[in-house]
């Protein structure tokens, strides 16, 4: 059986990183005791933002592993930047925290930890990027704070500012006005997060490119492929449109290097088909197969593919995604719209090869799927990739079916609801609570999983599947079942799901729909 795989490719980036003015004085009162960083909640959170014209803000779950290991750096942070001139206050909001849900909508929190750079009392929002060291926040946020754009006086602070490291946009101007001077500041503004602005009268002083040009003229440094490149555009969008282009790399590289993190977002957000090569990076042909990714990418570059080179030592998240083992590596792994394809321990001058026999459409898509269980007796059934067409599709019943995630907080606490949905239903054979874990096994592309858990609906009658989105009470699924199942149920038996609902009992807590990847 073929089953496409499901491509969440916006969330996903969000799963394989997690591998990734004035201040008031009064606020200091919303810490708490002992600690640098403030604790918010929906009771504070609006009064203490609009105080503040610059404010981080934390947004974690208590049983998010990277939330506990971030947690000591940005204390430390916190107790270094609340001294800091300006002050620099740094907050944290428990977003697993039901009453915290609307803030959690609100600022669009798909994973955690996710913090939030909140300026202007709350107008203006961006996405921390930097990294999760104590001292590298304490940089980055110092930057952040202070002017868009830094001058560069000196081939002294020409070299401090720009080093091997991300990528740096220099301004160079005959003079600080002009329309092309205001344009590149105010696209320095909007895009500070995720990029360094500087800007200098004179280019002779910068490392790289023609240093005899006057200006205007943008550089932007780059520490892969062709190192520099330089604009003369300074129309604002076509400043943003230059830095996205020629600040992303040809091959993104996925390794423990928080500057890569915007670059792997980025990567995954894009609706391409993505080309990754997983390996050692400690591997004796790590740069000849850098060398034959850049040459595919090149050769393929009209075939909308996106490439990706990973570090196996900081990949065990993407591993785990996508069920690979780490005794195929070297491995090669396209994911598309039209399946999933592999190429395990294989050699560098397989790859171009290999590359095109994918895009001529002669590779079989790999399907991961566990193994069927040979017992299924329990009231939730288990689904799998190779037996999903049988027990949801084919079955001519009435399906709830749940996707799922072995470490997912909230489908541990629906798993004895489903439990009790299913045990009272157990007698009606045309109905069948079933689970699948999405982290072990392709889902089909039927299903739009964003998160887990999901539970989907499939009638007896056929039709569109149905997201079940309401209250995660055993009561409310009921009544769910009862009112979308198909006709070809008996009168009886919707007499039998009447007398269910009244055994039900409305104590089960409700909770938010689903966890984000």
């Amino acid at each position: 059986m073929y089953v496409p795989l499901a491509l969440p490719f916006a969330t996903l980036a969000l799963v394989l990183l997690l591998s990734s003015g004035s201040i008031a004085a009064e606020v200091d009162a919303t810490a708490m005791p002992g600690e640098a960083v403030l604790t918010l909640d929906a009771g504070n959170f609006s009064e203490v933002v609009t105080k503040h014209e610059f404010i981080v803000v934390e947004f974690y779950a208590p049983w998010c592993g990277h939330c506990k290991e971030l947690a000591p750096e940005y204390e430390k942070a916190a107790s270094v930047l609340r001294k800091r001139d300006p002050p620099v206050v740094l907050a944290k909001v428990d977003a697993y925290d039901e009453s915290n849900k609307e803030l959690k909508d609100k600022y669009k929190v798909h994973g955690y930890p996710a913090i939030k750079i909140i300026r202007k009392g709350g107008s203006d929002v961006s996405a921390y990027g930097g990294p999760r060291d104590a001292e590298g926040i304490v940089e980055y946020l110092m930057r952040q704070v202070g002017p868009a754009s830094l001058e560069i006086k000196s081939a002294v602070d020409a070299s401090r500012s720009i080093g091997d490291k991300g990528v740096v946009l220099v301004g160079v101007f005959p003079e600080f006005a002009g329309i092309e001077y205001e344009n590149f500041m105010a696209v320095a503004n909007k895009m500070r997060t995720d990029y360094d602005f500087f800007h200098t009268l004179d280019a002779s002083i910068l490392p790289r490119g023609d240093l005899t040009v006057k200006g205007p003229l943008i550089r932007l440094f780059k520490p892969f492929d062709e190192l520099f490149v330089d604009s003369q555009d300074f129309d604002s969008d076509a400043i943003k449109k230059f830095i996205e282009v020629s600040g992303f790399p040809t091959v993104v590289t996925f390794n423990a290097d928080p500057t890569n993190h915007k670059f792997i977002e980025r990567y995954y957000s894009t609706p391409s088909a993505k080309a990754m090569l997983f390996l050692r990076f400690n591997d004796d042909r790590v740069e000849t197969f850098k060398s034959q990714m850049h040459e595919a990418a090149r050769q393929l570059s009209g075939n909308n593919i996106s490439f990706l080179i990973g570090d196996v030592s900081t990949a065990d998240r993407a591993f785990e995604y996508f069920g690979l083992k780490e005794s195929d590596v070297p491995l090669l792994l396209v994911l598309a719209s039209t399946g999933k394809y592999l190429n395990p321990t294989m050699e560098p001058d397989q790859l171009i090869p290999w590359m095109k026999q994918y895009i001529y459409g002669n590779l079989t898509p790999y399907v991961k799927s566990e193994s069927i269980p040979k017992v299924n007796d329990q009231p939730v059934k288990v689904v799998v990739a190779d037996n999903i067409d049988e027990i949801v599709f084919n079955s001519g019943k009435n399906v709830l079916l749940e996707f799922y995630a072995p470490w997912c907080g909230h489908c541990r606490k629906l798993a004895p609801i489903l439990e009790e949905v299913a045990v009272l239903l157990q007698d009606d054979k045309d109905v069948v609570i079933a689970k699948m874990d999405g982290t072990a096994n392709d889902i089909p592309t039927d299903f739009s999983v964003e998160g887990y858990p999901a539970l989907y609906f499939y009638s007896s009658s056929g039709g569109n599947l149905l997201l079940y989105d309401g209250p995660r009470k055993a009561d409310e699924i009921i009544s769910f079942i009862k009112k979308n199942r198909g006709a070809k149920a008996a009168a009886a038996e919707v007499t039998q799901m009447d007398d269910v609902e009244e055994e039900v009992t409305s104590s089960t807590p409700s909770e938010s729909v689903r966890d984000e990847l």
